[in-house]
């Protein structure tokens, strides 16, 4: 039964459908409606993960090339695979934060002025194995551990929209929705550095080209030139025998690099396609739950719900933060700490939002600074962390994103005060 209620509250395509039914239940909506606006929402969520999964494997063949060509050996932050390890070990207690906290988070949104329903319920469960892996570590009794962890859970996930909340309006406009994603604080450095260093300055999306350049407007034909210029670069260096005999199954390898650039493309294509339908149909259909249940609630969104408000933006704050990250690797054991290898899948999905962010309050400049500062964060916060998670700090991974660095850090820092 735990195992079942981890499962639907841990996919965002149920979830975020669940509550797109409730909406149109207590709006009463149509029978068509209902079902249609369901199976819509559900849809686009279907389709954003469907593109995020072939973005993450083109960004995998990437991580293997880029690997072999420059010999690179450390933990590599990645979300999925530290709380794949951890569950085996904490998993009931997990399940038990999980579900609390989303409980505390209504709680909280129905009674307080933080009127945000968390739905990325990935990062939920994300955010919960972190709380239960710092708490389990200080010997924590399983009773408080579930009470405190999720009452900690819930507050995080109406907090962290609410501090965005002011930078999300200026990227999307309106305040119809908010960002629900634990690299918050990443999110919030590029924004502030955006409005420190780019007033008056021009936004990524009115960068002229000339007009014989006129196609590299277009977002999907952009990224494919920029990521088949790494593809390439990276296999130079790695050498063509490595890829055509380990990966390409004999293809040239560039022509192999070239056709993984293009898979990345469509990729991204997909994922603003997924977002547009998701947006279009939970909008309207949250404010059921909005009218009825808990007056002006507005869903807090998974990341790429913003990529459509800038996608220039995207793209240099993904190679922006990643370069933050190649540069940080070469410090970390300079200062003592374990090598962090730059996630690309983290430094994509973080650096893209950061320079989204940070676009919104200072042009380009702020994009540029501000994901190249998110690319620095997620790099040193998770060395930081290692040391705070007990048996999981020597996994060979660790949590990626922002958030949970700090909230790990300032757990494991008031446990030991106290």
């Amino acid at each position: 039964m735990i195992k079942f209620a981890l499962d639907i509250l841990s996919d965002p395509a149920i979830l975020i459908g669940l509550f797109a039914l409730c909406g149109l239940l207590l709006q009463k909506a149509k029978v068509s409606d209902v079902i249609g606006g369901t199976i819509k929402t559900i849809l686009g969520f279907v389709i954003l993960g469907a593109g995020a999964q072939i973005l993450i494997g083109s960004l995998d063949t990437f991580r293997l090339v880029f690997d072999h060509a420059f010999g690179l050996k450390g933990t590599i932050p990645n979300n999925e695979g530290i709380t794949a390890l951890a569950l085996k070990e904490i998993g009931s207690q997990t399940a038990y934060v999980m579900i609390l906290g989303m409980v505390f988070n209504l709680v909280l949104a129905r009674f307080t002025p933080l009127k945000y329903v968390f739905l990325t319920g990935h990062h939920t469960l994300f955010m919960a194995c972190l709380i239960v892996a710092v708490l389990h570590a200080s010997g924590m009794d399983n009773v408080t551990l579930v009470l405190s962890g999720g009452a900690l859970l819930g507050g995080l996930m109406v907090v962290m929209p609410a501090l965005l909340q002011p930078f999300t309006r200026k990227v999307t406009g309106n305040d119809s929705f908010a960002l629900g994603h634990f690299g918050s604080f990443g999110y919030l450095a590029a924004g502030l550095i955006g409005s420190a260093v780019g007033k008056k300055g021009r936004s990524t999306e009115d960068i002229k080209v000339p007009a014989s350049l006129s196609f590299l407007r277009d977002t999907s034909i952009s990224m494919a030139l920029t990521m088949a210029i790494l593809f390439f670069a990276v296999s130079v260096a790695a050498g063509g025998d490595f890829i055509e005999r380990e990966l390409s199954g004999g293809v040239n390898f560039l022509v192999y690099g070239f056709k993984q650039a293009l898979t990345f493309s469509a990729g991204v294509y997909i994922i603003l396609a997924g977002v547009r339908l998701l947006i279009s149909e939970i909008v309207p259909a949250f404010k059921g739950i909005s009218d009825k249940l808990i007056p002006n609630a507005k869903p807090a969104l998974d990341c790429p719900a913003i990529f459509p408000f800038a996608p220039n933006a995207v793209v240099i704050g993904f190679l922006c933060s990643f370069i933050g990250g190649l540069i940080a690797m070469f410090i970390t054991p300079a200062i003592g700490l374990a090598v962090i290898v730059p996630g690309l899948i983290p430094h994509f999905f973080t650096g893209a939002t950061a320079g989204v962010y940070g676009n919104a309050t200072g042009g380009l400049r702020g994009a540029i600074l501000g994901s190249f500062v998110n690319g620095l964060l997620i790099s040193f916060l998770p060395a930081l962390l290692l040391g705070s998670l007990g048996s999981l700090g020597f996994a060979g991974t660790t949590f990626g994103d922002t958030d949970f660095g700090v909230i790990g850090l300032l757990l494991t820092g008031i446990i030991r005060v106290f």
